[in-house]
């Protein structure tokens, strides 16, 4: 499926680093393919000519124009390395616009066209825009490698400015992994091989990298020099777009290294005034209206900084009319935002609501996802722009505090909820890097509206307090509790920590403080309903622990109800279990495979699932990839279990079950299970009983919630940490016995389960029950 990650706002082929803070997202190209370009009777190269004048402009809309027809009159005249060329620049462009398919389409085919002419120049041009590309997308490897060949090729064939600005994106790529020392040497080389061909735009790219890896790094010093040094570089240059977004990313800069030289706080800000208004006054005279926007909005940060509100309105107001001209909403959602703040640090609540609604509604025109933070630190979504989410939330959450009926708030409840909601489908968007969660979201019938006995908790954690929101048979009720993120945090991360060892009781006050939190308040409307089952929608650290082990000072949550999670209401398919014609299979190891230790237990946990739905076990070296991807095409399968060491980490490239053969990343699983998100009858349950997740990492667990979805299956059972494989053999057992009661729901049966091994002293402590998790539909 199409995947648009986030953009930096300068393109690869300018290979500037940008600091997460200030870097803008993509948004879908606007629709031109039908277009009829106005230069039909043009020469290829004319058409070269105007693509890269249009792309200088920011104008990458028409640059694709050009670009394509470019390629295509030199694939008629026969023309392979001119094709090439072309093409490479297509990619450059499609990548400005997030359309990272075509982007390795047009680099697989201008690789093959530059190497049938035998032109090892463009060749290495080449394999550095592919290198560009999978750092832009995450795959970090796949990017050393191609800047490593296009620099021994540049090398070979003595094309030291084609050398300079390989090394510059590798300093780039070694900055994302946090090898400073690396990425400064790089930088030096890339700069001095840059003077030596007299590229003086190269040079002060490459300034701006290693100040930017200097302030990664903690060396503030010498990145102010090192900015210094770019501010002069930049006057050399001509007026154009790469010139505008250097002169940003330098202003930016200073403004970010205020915190860290509070003596130079002054003049680091007259220095950021000084080169946003440069930048500005360039993007103006060259009519790039993008970089006017840039500009124009962060010289309004910097008046919002000094509490210049009046002023920091009118700058944000320019910005925003000149991202509109150009329908740019990876700018316009900021200056939305920056104006949503201004105006309520002015006090103006009801204003700032209808600006924060704006940015949400530009922000939910672009496809989400940031695989990996070009040039800065790695950032998730959830971090990038989660604040306008969270921060519209706690405007909706105040207003309906301050209206005096309860019905009056409804209104602004369900929009806090769904304002979250939405922001919980673009991280599962971001995390999968696919589309699987608009799927999801197209096809499900409100949870909370299913049954009149299951309460949904919906904690939102903002930063001076933790709200929970909870569905009851009357509608939404607020309960706002004074405990900021920062203390839940730290109380989630010790209860998680410690409720893994199993010699100890040390977890317990922890889960008995976060249940005074979370559940106490609750209570009394618990009770008013005769709820029998929690559903939870967690937030950021909440996902790292199961709710199930939370305590009252007398007994766990998960002995009072039975307690499902779900990533999202919106993303959950609450049906009952279909129980007629179950099809199971079930796979997994006991024996030692690819260094992971034997689970010796896996056979009787196997052999009971076979007892009760029958079937062909897949056990060891007839668990392999190949096979599991052949009985889930040919079986119509209700219930995939798989039995063997699996792992979440915070990257979705990392995440994987494990096979005999094989590891099944998440893309692979989506490819062998995900099959039944395209059928008429999903696959009703997928069980990881051996998995585990990547300590204290909520990303990692937002993973783990979300894998139902990515396989196309209505819930799942996994585990947040590694099990004792004898207790999960029994407790698997004792959910799968539970399941074939037809009155009985998953939620249920776990709960039967869990509370079967509470009950024996052998496994009664948490570390043994309480990491298995019910996902999505708990019905």
């Amino acid at each position: 499926m199409k995947y648009l990650p986030f953009f930096r706002f300068l393109l690869w082929r300018v290979s500037l680093l940008f600091l997460v803070l200030w870097s803008p997202v993509l948004f879908p190209t606007p629709a031109f393919a039908d277009s009829t370009p106005a230069f039909t009777n043009a020469s290829p190269e004319e058409q070269m000519t105007e693509g890269r004048n249009a792309f200088q402009q920011g104008d990458f809309e028409q640059a694709v124009l050009h670009w394509r027809e470019a390629a295509r009159l030199y694939e008629q005249a026969a023309q392979p390395g001119q094709q090439s060329e072309a093409l490479t620049h297509l990619a450059q462009a499609d990548q400005a616009l997030g359309q990272y398919q075509e982007v390795f389409s047009n680099l697989s085919l201008a690789l093959a066209l530059a190497k049938q002419s035998g032109d090892q120049t463009q060749t290495a041009s080449v394999l550095h825009s592919l290198g560009n590309a999978y750092l832009a997308t995450g795959s970090t490897d796949n990017a050393y490698r191609s800047f490593n060949e296009a620099l021994d090729i540049a090398k070979q064939t003595q094309t030291s400015e084609l050398s300079a600005a390989i090394l510059n994106d590798l300093g780039n790529l070694y900055t994302v992994q946090k090898k400073y020392p690396e990425a400064l040497a790089a930088y030096r080389e890339s700069l001095t091989l840059a003077q030596t061909a007299g590229n003086q735009a190269l040079v002060m790219r490459a300034q701006i990298n290693a100040a930017t890896a200097s302030l990664q790094n903690g060396q503030y010093q010498e990145a102010k020099t090192l900015l210094d040094q770019a501010a002069d570089q930049s006057q050399r240059l001509e007026p154009s777009h790469d010139t505008a977004y250097g002169l940003i990313t330098i202003g930016t800069t200073y403004r970010t290294l205020h915190s860290h030289l509070p003596d130079s706080r002054s003049a680091l800000s007259q220095r950021a005034f000084s080169v946003l208004s440069e930048a500005a006054r360039i993007a103006e005279t060259i009519n790039d209206q993008r970089a006017t926007s840039y500009a124009w909005g962060y010289l309004g940060t910097l008046y919002e900084d000094e509490r210049r509100y009046q002023d920091a309105l009118q700058l944000t107001q320019r910005a925003t009319f000149a991202a509109q001209q150009v329908n740019a909403p990876e700018s316009l959602y900021r200056w939305q935002w920056q104006t949503g703040r201004v105006l309520k640090a002015q006090g103006q609540l009801e204003e700032a609501i209808t600006a924060y609604r704006g940015a949400v509604s530009s922000l939910q025109a672009i496809r989400h996802g940031m695989s990996i933070s070009y040039g800065g630190a790695q950032t998730s979504f959830r971090e990038s722009v989660g604040p306008v989410y969270f921060e519209l939330v706690d405007l909706l959450l105040q207003r309906a505090a301050a209206l005096p009926q309860p019905e009056q708030n409804q209104p602004y409840l369900r929009e806090a909820r769904e304002t979250v909601e939405l922001l919980r489908a673009a991280e599962l968007r971001d995390y999968f890097r696919d589309d699987c969660v608009d799927a999801a979201r197209s096809r499900v019938t409100k949870l909370d509206v299913v049954s009149q006995t299951a309460v949904v908790v919906y904690p939102i954690i903002l930063p001076d307090r933790t709200e929970l929101l909870v569905s009851l048979p009357g509608g939404l009720k607020r309960f706002s509790v004074p405990v900021s993120a920062a203390t839940l945090t730290q109380e989630v991360k010790s209860l998680s920590y410690k409720v893994e060892k199993r010699t100890t009781r040390q977890y317990l006050p922890h889960a008995q403080r976060l249940y005074d939190w979370l559940i106490r308040p609750l209570e009394p409307d618990l009770v008013a309903v005769s709820a029998d089952t929690l559903v939870f929608v967690p937030d950021g650290p909440l996902r790292t622990i199961p709710m199930a082990v939370l305590h009252d000072g007398t007994q766990f949550l998960i002995s009072k109800y039975a307690v499902a999670t779900t990533p999202g209401l919106d993303l959950t398919d609450p049906q009952p279990l279909r129980r007629e014609d179950t099809r199971v299979l079930a796979a997994g190891l006991t024996e030692s495979v690819q260094g992971f230790p034997a689970l010796p237990h896996v056979a009787s946990e196997l052999q009971a699932v076979q007892h009760l739905y029958g079937g062909h076990p897949l056990l060891n070296n007839s668990f392999l990839t190949a096979n599991v991807e052949k009985e889930t095409k040919e079986q119509p399968l209700s219930i995939v279990h798989i039995a063997s060491h699996g792992y979440f980490a915070g990257e979705v490239e990392k995440s994987f079950v494990l096979t005999f053969d094989d590891k099944l990343t998440m893309d692979r699983l989506t490819q062998v299970v995900g099959e039944f998100r395209f059928r008429d009858r999903p696959l009703e349950l997928l069980t990881l009983s051996a998995c585990e997740t990547a300590a204290g990492d909520d990303r990692a667990a937002l993973g783990l919630a979300g894998v139902a979805i990515q396989a196309g299956a209505r819930s799942a059972v996994a585990t947040l940490w590694t099990v004792n494989d004898e207790a999960a053999s029994v407790l698997v057992a004792e959910f799968y016995q539970q399941l074939h009661d037809a009155s009985v729901s998953r939620a249920v049966a776990l709960q039967r389960a869990q509370n079967k091994l509470l009950a024996d002293r052998r496994y009664r402590h948490p570390a043994y029950w309480s990491p298995f998790l019910l996902l999505n539909n708990w019905l």
